[in-house]
Formats: structure tokens, sequence, C-alpha cells
């Protein structure tokens, strides 16, 4: 099927780990609301073979949430499947400031997802940050200096 790329903008829950449980009941509902494939998430999760196989090309292929923004190893089968912060560094580098807002963050992925279509890429976008397949990044986002959203992205597929 090949890879596919996603991104999110959910309200933050005080936490990543409670930002990323409630995405992924409003896209369970989404893709699955019916009940006639899979009645939970729980149920999606342990069909190992479709999740192992083809996925769902979407935040449900990413189970939990990592702290550390050191980047996963393909060698490292627990790095499949995790949610990572992007680091301080690398946000400041990205949007200009440590306390992005949520427009900020769709037209910083708006412009390297544009900037993707015309290779070769001329400079590295914050497309790159998340490299390895079955994983993404997650971005804390501010509206009034307060901690309101969380931007996510990443990839599924091969």
């Amino acid at each position: 099927m090949g890879a596919s790329g996603w991104e999110y903008v959910t309200p933050y829950e005080g936490r990543a780990e409670e930002s990323l449980e409630a995405l992924h009941e409003q896209v369970f509902q989404e893709l699955y609301g019916d009940g006639d494939t899979y009645r939970r998430i729980e149920d999606l999760w342990a069909d190992e073979e479709f999740m192992s196989e083809e996925g769902t090309h979407s935040i449900l292929d990413i189970q939990r949430v990592v702290h550390s923004p050191v980047p996963p190893s393909p060698r490292n089968a627990e790095d499949y499947g995790t949610l990572r912060p992007l680091a301080h560094d690398r946000i400041v580098h990205h949007f200009g400031t440590d306390r992005p807002t949520p427009g900020r963050f769709g037209a910083v992925l708006a412009q390297a997802y544009a900037a993707d279509r015309v290779p070769p890429a001329s400079e590295e976008t914050v497309l790159d940050e998340c490299r390895m397949r079955w994983t993404g990044v997650y971005v804390v986002l501010y509206t009034d200096d307060k901690p309101t959203h969380l931007g996510t992205f990443g990839y599924s597929g091969d």
C-alpha cells in the first residue's frame, strides 16, 4: 500500500498521553464507528495480522508516547508505534519560537509538504524530523502562552 503521512491538531489534555488517548477515540470513531469491523480500539490493536501488514495509516498506528526526543531506531522493535516529542532546539529551529501556535504548526507543515513536492528539497523541513515509518512526533502548541493543543505528524506504511 505504501507509506502515508498523517497529521493532527487536537486539544491538549494536560499530558501527551491523555491527548493521544482522546485523539485515538476521535479517529477510531471516524474510521470504525459503525462497529462492523472493530467494536473497540483494543479490538483493532489485537488484530495483529492487520496492524502488522496494513495498519490504519492514521494516528491509530501509534500506541504509546515516549518522552525522549531521541529519534527511534529501526533496529529496536519497541520504537515502532511510538509518538515522541520534537526536541526543544528543533521546535525553535522550525517554528521560530518554543511556543508555536496551532496556526503556526499548520503553516509550517503546509510549507514542508509544498517543499517535499518540488524535488530535490533544497533544505530540511519539519517533516524530516520523523524519518522512521510507523512512528510520529508531537509538539505542544500554545494560545496566549498557555498549552492548548497537541500537534502530531508521522508516517504509517512501508
